[in-house]
């Protein structure tokens, strides 16, 4: 199962505090928005998501089709297939995507811990 890139998605306080701290870690903005209290930030290949208000808790979240510059991927295993795959394997969906559907979609899985794993497709 090739899940594509990966990343930590925090659910923050203020967004701007959170930038300048990871700013200092060495963390530039990559991608997102900081006025509608989103950013996406790199430090090399390490990617980061900031948002504010957006959920409650961190995540794990993965994008089927990109790869760490969010560049599409010529070959990849698409969201529905992949929650297929998991289905399969006994893990239930908290969040499915429409599997008639063909492009972006999500879904939602959740371990045993109680962590939230976002499977977000964009292409």
């Amino acid at each position: 199962m090739k899940l594509g890139a990966f990343s930590i998605s925090l659910a923050v306080k203020d967004i701007a505090a959170s930038r300048a701290f990871y700013e200092k870690l060495g963390f530039t903005a990559f991608g997102g928005n900081q006025d509608q209290r989103w950013l996406i930030m790199k430090n090399e290949t390490t990617l980061i998501g900031l948002f504010q208000g957006m959920f409650e808790k961190n995540m794990l979240t993965f994008n089927p089709g990109w790869d760490s510059d969010a560049k599409a991927l010529e070959s990849f295993d698409d969201v529905r297939e992949i929650q297929k795959q998991l289905k399969a394997a006994g893990v239930a969906p908290a969040a499915e995507a429409d599997e008639s559907t063909k492009g972006p979609a999500h879904i939602v899985v959740v371990d045993p811990d109680g962590n939230q794993i976002l499977i977000d497709q964009h292409v």
